[in-house]
């Protein structure tokens, strides 16, 4: 019997019927070798809703993304040990760091108070987003197995270290088709700056390819060649309408229709988009004020760029789109990564990111979206107690922040606690997975019960680990 790799498609015939088929080109052996990607999944891959394990609470989720791993113990993990301590050597066993230059313990140069009724306590970077915390389930017992940041992306982003699986807004795709069939159901709006580890962190693995991300631009063009080169839209549709005669002459020819048939749909969500990604575009039906709230004419370069995407994430959310993940703006300074200049690059990321969040939480709010959408806040780490040097810090896996708000979500919550320094979660520990774990949960998925059968195991997200943290749960 001979062995087959599956990756290739049989197509039975002579040669002679190879060549009557020629007649009309090479467009099948094309075809094929587009297909070799999904040939890897013996499973239909329409987008189409499905139903969940359970009622959801949320339909769509907004993840926005801090690159280059924020300081925990200067945004929502106040710590005043540290002030006490600050520039003596730091009294605690020191794990290996990135780049091995450790300094005396550092003090937040930040201040914190106490907002809102609940009073949990949020540094002076976050002015806008601190008049929010009512809503926010504040988790300061985050941690990574990861302490650099490629692997700590695709961890973050994939639930493994390692390149190659599924990414997070893939696997909704999969688990959960979508409720938009203009737009792909897992759009990434990038501001300027791709995370370490490159489009990896938004790739499809070994699902299908229609699950991956798309990456839009946040100004115009948001994807290239969107717009038709025909001279008119009847043009269009007739070549659209050829396409789709030959690939439909061709599916008896192939083993595998079902991926046939979704190359054919992947074809004709593009024709859709050229008519939907311009007028998801055009925020000229946006209000002055509306536009103010998110800080699309603030006087800082990358809080314009970095409100644009939030305000585009709500229209996105408005049509139906699954998954919407935001990447920080590129230009006038750096991500999350202050290895040195700490005051500087803290403040100038807070300044990109805090009003337009504020404003993003707001009009969701006002709209009535709120309790459909779930808000996830993070990096891929934390950062260091102790300076790298004098005024920077190195990268921390063993403790960090993150919240979470919207649908489900237990508002005004702090869960979990890091040691009286901020260096190591020693209470209520939460795991990459387990936070994957508790998204899904709110869409109404059993991450347990989300799987894909690859290399002979039923692969899921969170691998075999991850707990729904309910105790953030309302």
């Amino acid at each position: 019997m001979p062995h087959h790799c599956q990756r290739f498609i049989d197509i039975p015939g002579s040669r002679r019927e190879l060549l009557a088929q020629s007649a009309t080109g090479f467009g099948t052996l094309a075809l094929a070798g587009l297909l070799q990607h999904e040939l890897r999944a013996d499973i239909h891959n329409s987008l189409l809703p499905r139903e969940t394990h359970f009622a959801p609470q949320v339909r769509s989720v907004i993840f926005l993304y801090m690159d280059g791993g924020v300081s925990q113990v200067d945004t929502f993990d106040p710590k005043p040990a540290l002030d006490r301590i600050n520039g003596q050597p730091f009294p605690q066993k020191i794990e290996p760091t990135q780049f091995n230059d450790i300094g005396s313990s550092l003090a937040s140069p930040w201040k914190f108070q106490k907002y809102g009724e609940c009073g949990t306590p949020v540094s002076d970077l976050f002015p806008q987003v601190s008049k929010h915390v009512d809503d926010l389930a504040v988790i300061r017992s985050m941690v990574s197995d990861f302490s650099e940041h490629t692997n700590g992306n695709y961890f973050l982003h994939t639930g493994h270290g390692q390149q190659g699986r599924p990414c997070m807004g893939a696997w909704w795709g999969y688990g959960l088709g979508t409720e938009c069939q203009d737009l792909p159901h897992y759009v990434i709006l990038n501001g300027g700056l791709i995370p370490p580890g490159g489009l990896d962190n938004f790739g499809s693995g070994f699902l299908p390819a229609s699950y991956q991300g798309s990456v839009f631009s946040s100004n115009a063009p948001a994807v290239a060649n969107v717009r038709r080169q025909e001279l008119n839209q009847t043009l269009q549709q007739n070549k659209l309408e050829l396409i789709r005669q030959l690939d439909t002459a061709a599916l008896p020819r192939f083993s595998h229709h079902q991926q046939v048939e979704s190359a054919i749909a992947n074809y004709e969500l593009a024709a859709r988009m050229q008519l939907a990604v311009p007028d998801l575009m055009d925020i000229s039906d946006e209000s002055k004020e509306i536009q103010s709230q998110y800080g699309l004419f603030a006087d800082f370069n990358n809080t314009q760029i970095f409100g644009r995407q939030c305000l585009l994430a709500r229209r996105l959310v408005e049509r139906g789109v699954r998954f919407i993940q935001l990447t920080c703006p590129g230009g006038n300074g750096d991500r999350w990564d202050q290895h040195t200049n700490l005051r500087v690059g803290h403040s100038k990321n807070a300044l990109s990111v805090d009003q337009p969040i504020a404003g993003l939480l707001q009009d969701l709010k006002d709209r009535g979206l709120f309790e459909q959408t779930l808000i996830v806040w993070t990096g891929e780490f934390g950062r260091t107690p102790f300076a790298q040097g004098n005024d920077g810090r190195d990268h921390n896996p063993f403790g960090f922040s993150c919240w979470l708000a919207g649908g489900g979500v237990r508002g005004g919550t702090v869960y979990g606690a890091t040691d009286e320094f901020g260096y190591r979660a020693v209470e209520n520990r939460v795991e990459i997975h387990d936070l994957h774990a508790t998204m899904l949960h709110l869409c109404g998925i059993d991450h347990e019960r989300l799987t894909f059968r690859f290399s002979g195991r039923d692969m899921r997200l969170t691998d075999v680990h991850g707990h729904v943290v309910r105790d953030i749960l309302a």
